[in-house]
């Protein structure tokens, strides 16, 4: 049987290493000229299925190291703080393998998947106003660590250096190796957003170290929708993160949601199912690759599509009999190579019986999404376990 000891230092020991793969124009995107390429990384095949498994895997091992946490699931102080959802699920899946008690505070409109996923891990769930924004969380999550400072650790991802060190030794430091040995030269450009500044701080540091003029592209989306895990800094109420370094950004390229899910749908077309942030950065990427102006562009594909299905991004279109869709398989449905709607095969069948005929959207349950601050108790925990470090 596993122990808890052996489970976290594996999961520890496969965070980073990802692959970096090359990027071309999708459809509706302008021609790469020949002799520039794109890569991005591929993060999803982390632990925890995101980017943010690097920092938060490195805040915890060496919160732990510094004896700021104890493992073991009872007795201890928590582990807090906020987060648009992927930190949170890095947190509960680390937290519980390392035998740390975890409280997160995340905006009650972050995706019913990413929730799900927090809480299957056992951890304590408080949800925000998600028409106060991001910096509502945030700030919930300070008040309670200054509050409690007895119950809570405070992990802090847009404050704690930590967070950008791990990308500046693993993100980037992989990065320009990557780079390096696909194309003989470091990256030209770099493509990421702002969520907490971790992944801009760290990769752009270490990019610069290798090659000063490397160009940083910041992604600043719209404030409403939206666009999950970044933050659109517009206003001059917004939380700007500690860790951001913001004179190492050239230029910031504002996205709206639209484009970022077409980008999303393009990019599942290819073989690559990601999330909205990860449709922002290629789209401004393919963008920048396009204009010619640089040899070599790097950005990031930060997690899994499948974490936004609830959304109705991935929705299929209402079902109408004698029509066929491309690759779907259900009761009563045929496969075929051509696009079109999903197929009953039995045109006399009751619609409501087939799945597809309601959009994911209209299936996902509302009672998350209150408008009001919520709290979703813990699982209960086994008995602690010892501390791998």
């Amino acid at each position: 049987m596993t122990t808890s000891l052996t489970l976290g230092r594996a999961l520890l020991d496969h965070v980073g290493q990802t692959p970096l793969v090359e990027l071309t124009p999708t459809e509706g995107s302008s021609p790469i000229p020949p002799g520039v390429r794109l890569f991005a990384k591929l993060e999803s095949i982390n632990p925890g299925g995101s980017l943010k498994d690097r920092p938060v895997s490195r805040i915890l091992r060496q919160a732990i190291e510094e004896g700021h946490l104890t493992s073991g699931l009872a007795g201890g102080r928590r582990v807090l703080d906020s987060s648009s959802g992927n930190a949170g699920i890095a947190y509960a899946l680390y937290g519980r393998a390392l035998g740390l008690p975890v409280t997160l505070v995340v905006p009650a409109n972050a995706s019913r998947e990413r929730l799900d996923r927090i809480a299957a891990h056992g951890a304590e769930l408080i949800l925000t106003d998600p028409m106060e924004g991001y910096d509502h969380a945030i700030r919930t999550a300070q008040d309670l660590a200054r509050q409690q400072p007895e119950t809570y650790w405070y992990a802090n991802q847009y404050g704690n250096s930590n967070n950008w060190q791990a990308h500046y030794e693993t993100t980037g430091e992989e990065i320009l190796q990557q780079t390096l040995a696909l194309t003989g030269r470091p990256p030209d450009a770099f493509v990421a957003g702002v969520g907490t500044g971790g992944t801009l701080t760290g990769v752009g540091r270490r990019l610069r170290q290798a090659n000063p003029s490397t160009y940083l592209a910041a992604i600043i989306p719209e404030v409403f929708p939206g666009i999950e895990g970044l933050k659109p800094l517009g206003s001059s109420e917004d939380i700007v993160p500690e860790i951001l370094d913001q004179g190492l950004i050239d230029h910031r390229i504002p996205t709206a949601h639209e484009v970022a899910v077409e980008q999303c749908r393009q990019l599942a077309r290819r073989g690559l199912f990601v999330g909205p942030s990860s449709g922002a950065y290629v789209a401004a990427a393919l963008d920048l690759a396009a204009s010619g102006r640089f040899r070599t562009l790097v950005t990031i594909l930060n997690d899994t599509g499948e974490r936004y299905s609830s959304t109705g991004m991935w929705a299929r279109p209402a079902v109408e009999a004698g029509v066929v869709e491309t690759g779907v398989v259900e009761a009563g449905v045929v496969e075929a190579g051509a696009t079109g709607t999903v197929s009953n095969a039995n045109a006399n069948a009751d619609p409501r019986a087939t799945s597809g005929n309601t959009p994911r959207s209209t299936r996902r349950s509302t009672g998350r999404n209150t408008g009001r601050d919520t709290h979703t108790p813990p699982l209960e925990s086994p008995p602690g376990t010892a501390s791998p470090f």
